[in-house]
C-alpha cells in the first residue's frame, strides 16, 4: 500500500500528513515557533510510528511552497526535497495559501487567506470554486489591508492563521463584504495540503525536485555588526 507525506513548516505553525489509499489517514499540527529544524524530522518518525508505517512506503513527497517564513521553508524544502532523492520518488510542492483557501472552498464565495508578513502587510490572494471548477482570481502578492481591500468587490472569505488580527480592519473597510472563518476552522491543517496534492498527483504532474523554489515573505534578516562595537 503506497503513501503520500505532507509536509508544511510555512509559518510556526507546522505541519504532517499521510495519506493511504487516497484518504488522510494522520495528520499532526504543532506550534514550532522557529524549531523547525530540530522538531520536524522526529515528529515526522513520531506519525510514521504511531500509524506502523515507514518512509520507505511513500511515493511521493507534497510540500508547502510559501509564502511564509525563510527559515522555516527552508526546512521544510531542503526535507521534501531529500527524502525526494533518498526515495526516489516525485515531489510536488503547493502554495500554502492555496492550501489555506482550499480548506473553504465548499462556502462557494471567493476565499481570500491572509497570512502575516511583517511590516503591516500580509501576504494574500483570492481562490474561488465555481461551476466544479477551482481557480485563482488574484495573484499571491504582499499588499497593506488597506490596498487588499481596493481589490475586493464582492463578498469574500477571509480565512488563515492571521485574519482574527486583521478582522476589525477588514470589517471597518468593507462591512458586509466579508466573511471570516472561525478560529478553529481558520487552522491551517495538512491534510488540505495533501488533498491537492493528489489531484496534481493524479494529472501527472510533478515538479523538478532538484529545481523546486519556495516562495519567502521576505529574505532573511542580516544585522549588520556595528564596526565600533567588539
Amino acid at each position: 500500500m503506497t503513501m503520500q507525506i505532507a509536509i508544511d513548516t510555512s509559518t510556526d505553525t507546522a505541519g504532517l500528513a499521510l495519506v493511504n489509499d487516497r484518504r488522510v489517514t494522520a495528520e499532526f499540527t504543532w506550534n514550532c515557533g522557529h524549531n523547525h529544524t530540530t522538531q520536524l524530522l522526529p515528529n515526522l518518525r513520531y506519525l510514521l510510528e504511531q500509524n506502523s508505517r515507514t518512509l520507505e512506503s511513500a511515493d511521493c513527497i507534497i510540500v508547502a511552497t510559501g509564502p511564509g517564513s525563510y527559515n522555516g521553508l527552508r526546512v521544510g524544502l531542503s526535507t521534501a526535497r531529500g527524502l525526494a532523492f533518498s526515495l526516489g520518488i516525485p515531489v510536488i510542492g503547493i502554495s500554502t495559501l492555496e492550501a489555506e483557501a482550499w480548506q473553504h472552498a465548499e462556502t462557494g464565495l471567493p476565499v481570500c487567506p491572509v497570512l502575516n508578513a511583517g511590516r503591516e502587510e500580509v501576504a494574500c490572494a483570492l481562490y474561488q470554486m465555481k461551476d466544479g471548477q477551482w481557480g485563482q482570481l488574484m495573484n499571491t502578492q504582499l499588499s497593506t489591508i488597506a490596498s487588499l481591500c481596493s481589490k475586493i468587490q464582492t463578498t469574500t472569505f477571509f480565512c488563515g492563521e492571521h485574519v482574527q488580527a486583521v478582522a476589525a480592519e477588514l470589517t471597518e473597510r468593507l462591512h458586509e463584504k466579508a466573511v471570516f472563518s472561525s478560529p478553529v476552522s481558520g487552522f491551517r491543517r495538512p491534510g488540505f495540503l495533501a488533498e491537492l496534492g493528489l489531484k496534481r498527483m493524479d494529472a501527472g504532474d510533478f515538479d523538478e525536485t532538484a529545481t523546486l523554489q519556495p516562495l519567502y515573505f521576505r529574505g532573511p534578516s542580516i544585522t549588520k555588526r556595528n564596526p565600533g562595537k567588539k
